[in-house]
Parts: structure tokens; C-alpha cells; sequence
């Protein structure tokens, strides 16, 4: 995979609120069409922005390439690859629902059997289907809650009454929450920091 298809670019409503990631490809795109500007971010050793401003595509394109950026080669020669840029005519914050998987089924249920109420450790619970998928039971955040192993097995394709359990809480799908809420910063960047709370 080359660099023009990883998602490594923080993309900014215009009130500068973290909205998305996106690829350098996809970034170049926006850019070229005025639809985005890249901010060109000087950091301070202690992480702080030294400067701080957006810059238009024409611009950018002859920025020289400092050390440690990331760049791309075009016959034109090297194009500094942007971390951050800002979409200037959007304005909202969208809302997204956390992925459903294993992790968040668990974090959702505070890492506590639905059935006992005991507190787990990761490798002590596992996913338990209400409704069992031997009878139609989807892969639902309404249908899927974190059990004690030993509790799930003993309750194999059972409904919870059918095997003499209750659960504690109703499943239910997690609030939407700002897609800034959901945005890692799984490659470390710097300048991301400015503008996520993690």
C-alpha cells in the first residue's frame, strides 16, 4: 500500500472540529478542487503549535519539505504531504454509533456479566446472543451482551428464562456520538493532537 492510500489525514469541519480521516489521494483531491485547505502546522518540542495556518492548493504544492514530513513524488517534483486540512464549506459534526464488535459490547456493559453482575476480566466473558442464532438471533447491539463464559455455556441455545437466567439491563444500541469522539490517532501524528481529545 502506498502512502497515497493510507488514512493519515485529519480532515476539520470550517469551525475546525475534527469530522473524518482521510487519504493523502483523497486529501490532494480536495484541495485541488477548493474544497479543503491544508494547514500548515509548525510544532513546538513540547507538541505546541509554534504557527498555525491554512494554506490553498496552489500554495502548498510549492511548500519545500521539512524534515520528518511525509511527501509525495510527482513529475513536478516532491509534494509535502498535509496531516490536517480543513473543508471549508461544511460546517456540521457528524454523529456515528461506535462499531459494533466484541470490545465495545464489553465496554458497553462496563466488562460486567449481564446474568451475574460479576465483574470480568477480558478473557473471563465472551459474547452471549439473547435470542440464540440457532433461532433467528442477529448480530444486534440489542441482541448481543458480555457473559461470563462458564454462564454462556451453560446457557448454550437457550433463552435466558429457559435456563434460569435474568438479565440485569435491557441491550440497547449506544447513544450516536460526535464523529470526533471516535477518531484515533492510531499513527501517533502530532499536529492530530491539536485537535482531538484523546
Amino acid at each position: 500500500m502506498t502512502i497515497l492510500n493510507k488514512a493519515i489525514v485529519l480532515v476539520l469541519n470550517r469551525n475546525w472540529q475534527a469530522i473524518n480521516i482521510r487519504t493523502p489521494q483523497e486529501a490532494f483531491c480536495q484541495m485541488a478542487t477548493g474544497a479543503a485547505t491544508a494547514l500548515d502546522i509548525e510544532l513546538s518540542d513540547g507538541a505546541r503549535a509554534e504557527a498555525l495556518r491554512p494554506v490553498r492548493w496552489d500554495e502548498w504544492i510549492t511548500l519545500p519539505i521539512r524534515e520528518g514530513d511525509q511527501q509525495v513524488r510527482t513529475a513536478r517534483g516532491a509534494i509535502r504531504v498535509p496531516t490536517v486540512i480543513v473543508a471549508v464549506n461544511y460546517a456540521r459534526v457528524p454523529k456515528k454509533r461506535p462499531k459494533l464488535s466484541a470490545k465495545n459490547i464489553r465496554e458497553r456493559d462496563g466488562n460486567r456479566c449481564q446474568y451475574t453482575g460479576r465483574v470480568l476480566k477480558p478473557n473471563e466473558g465472551s459474547l452471549d446472543h439473547v435470542l440464540p442464532r440457532s433461532r433467528g438471533g442477529q448480530d444486534t447491539w440489542e441482541n448481543l451482551v458480555w457473559a461470563a463464559k462458564e454462564v454462556n455455556q451453560r446457557k448454550a441455545d437457550r433463552l435466558p428464562h429457559e435456563a434460569g437466567l435474568k438479565l440485569l439491563t435491557v441491550p440497547r444500541a449506544p447513544k450516536e456520538l460526535p464523529a470526533s469522539a471516535l477518531i484515533r490517532n492510531a499513527h501517533g501524528v502530532a499536529e492530530w493532537k491539536l485537535f482531538l481529545n484523546e
